[in-house]
This record gives C-alpha cells, sequence and structure tokens, in this order.
C-alpha cells in the first residue's frame, strides 16, 4: 500500500474507493474522468482553466445522541449541536482525501446532505459529493500559482458550475465552504399564555427571541471559520432548519456558504451586458 493509499483508510475512506480513485490517473493518457456537473456546468468550470478529474465524495453513519432540554427554558442543546457538526466534518473531510488523492485543486458543486436511515431513529447518514478539479496553466486569468487555502487545503465551493465561472470571471477565487450549526429547544408556553393568546393577534416573544438566538449562532459560527480562513466574505449562504427526529420543540438551524477571497489587487468586475429575447 502507497503513502497515499495509507492516508486515504486512516481518513476512513473504504477499499473500494481507494481503488477507484486509483483506477481514474487523471492527465495520463486514456485516462477518464468522472463528474455530476451538467454539461452546461462542465463547459463554464473547463472555460475559467478548471478541469474535472474525479467524483469525490464522504460519507459518515453516525448515531446522535440524546440530550433533554429543560421544559420552560429556551437553550442551547450543546451536545446535539457538536455531533451534527462533527458527523458533517467527518464528511467533508474524507471527500477532500479523495479530491487530494487525484490531485485536485478543488472540489465544485459540493452537496452535504442529511439522510435518516432505517437502522434506527438516531441514525443517519451525512454525506458530501462534488466534481474535483484541476486547476491549468492560466486559470482564471493567469498569474495564480496556487489554488488551496491558508491551511494548505483544496479548496470547496457549493456554488453551481454556472456560479463558479462567474465568480473566477468576476476575479475572486474560492477559499473553502464554511459552516456553523445550532440544535435548539424552544420552550413549551405556559398553559395561561395559551389560553391567554386565544382570539387575539400577538407576538408570542420567547418563541421569536428562541429561533433569532439559534440562527444568530448558527451565522456567527460560520462567520468565524470564514475568518480563520483569511476571507473578504461570504457567498451563497443558505441558512436551513431542520426538525430531524427531535420533535417539534428541537430544531437545527444550518448556515452554510463559501467563503471567498479577490485573486488580485487590481480585479475588475465585468459589467453585465444585456441581452434581448428574440422570442415572442
Amino acid at each position: 500500500m502507497t503513502d497515499q493509499q495509507t492516508g486515504l483508510s486512516m481518513a476512513g475512506v473504504p477499499q473500494d474507493a481507494i481503488k477507484r480513485l486509483a483506477e481514474l490517473q487523471p492527465g495520463k493518457a486514456g485516462s477518464i474522468f468522472t463528474s455530476d456537473l451538467s454539461v452546461n456546468e462542465f463547459l463554464l468550470v473547463r472555460e475559467v482553466g478548471f478541469r474535472p478529474v474525479g467524483l469525490v465524495l464522504g460519507s459518515s453513519i453516525y448515531h446522535v445522541g440524546l440530550q433533554v432540554g429543560r421544559w420552560g427554558k429556551n437553550q442551547e442543546l450543546n451536545v446535539l449541536s457538536q455531533a451534527m457538526y462533527h458527523a458533517r466534518e467527518l464528511a467533508m473531510t474524507r471527500m477532500e482525501a479523495e479530491a487530494d488523492a487525484l490531485g485536485a485543486d478543488g472540489i465544485v458543486g459540493v452537496r452535504l446532505d442529511v439522510e435518516l436511515k432505517e437502522f434506527g431513529a438516531d441514525i443517519a447518514e451525512f454525506i458530501a459529493i462534488g466534481t474535483a478539479v484541476k486547476a491549468e496553466p492560466g486559470a482564471g486569468g493567469g498569474g495564480v500559482d496556487n489554488w488551496k487555502n491558508n491551511k494548505r487545503q483544496t479548496f470547496t465551493s457549493d456554488l453551481s458550475g454556472q456560479d463558479f465561472w462567474t465568480l473566477i470571471r468576476a476575479g475572486y477565487a474560492p477559499l473553502g465552504m464554511v459552516m456553523g450549526t445550532c440544535v435548539y429547544h424552544i420552550a413549551h408556553q405556559r398553559m395561561g399564555s395559551v389560553i391567554g393568546n386565544i382570539g387575539r393577534n400577538v407576538e408570542i416573544e420567547q418563541f421569536t427571541q428562541a429561533l433569532y438566538d439559534a440562527r444568530e449562532l448558527a451565522m456567527s459560527r460560520m462567520q468565524a471559520e470564514a475568518e480563520e480562513l483569511h476571507a473578504e466574505g461570504i457567498v451563497g449562504v443558505q441558512l436551513r432548519q431542520h426538525s430531524h427526529t427531535w420533535g417539534s420543540h428541537t430544531t437545527e438551524f444550518f448556515a452554510i456558504g463559501t467563503a471567498v477571497r479577490p485573486l488580485r489587487a487590481d480585479h475588475v468586475i465585468e459589467r453585465p451586458t444585456m441581452v434581448l429575447s428574440l422570442d415572442s
């Protein structure tokens, strides 16, 4: 077993995946690539100087433990927050290890999903999948020798092929996907409040504050990851809410986006052009 294969095995990549990666042999005559990019996305990614080298993925089947929140208190459930983050991080790390094995500079079009399994109510698969790409000479307009981020990791991006093309053409590069999660228990209303609100239009302040706090925690953690990458900003941010199997008063807020940096100090964003349709 080579050092690279040993590293993949230590990262938790199964032997079948290691064999598949070895057979791809990007850059060699007669070798093929795999990709989940659409035809349009593939052509646009190639147009800005990146060559797909293979479809890469990472998976983690995780048992999410139990943490009980106080019935009448708004509070984060830290044990569950950490579990949801760690499971996603395992999947992302294995996907990145596969990309490194292919000699890729980055991964585009990443999807990060959670699927509940039939093995048990508290067991879910966290899966990350995307297309590993290699920068060709002159990629991004030239002048860029290193496409990896300040942690020496391949960049990851959940932008579509079209958005990736637009980003590079505008003089920006992705640094990595950044994320933050918060599993939060929302306090139950007291019986007196429930009865008192019947027939009235009134804000339920404890619910408002709980959801506001939970979203803020997820967003701030995502922002902290971007700051660690020395990013200028985060694009394509999504703020998702999942209840999973915890019941109506416990929910997860998950923030995710792509941290970006300018390719060069003198970059100029192209002005959009107007296109008139000839269709009736």
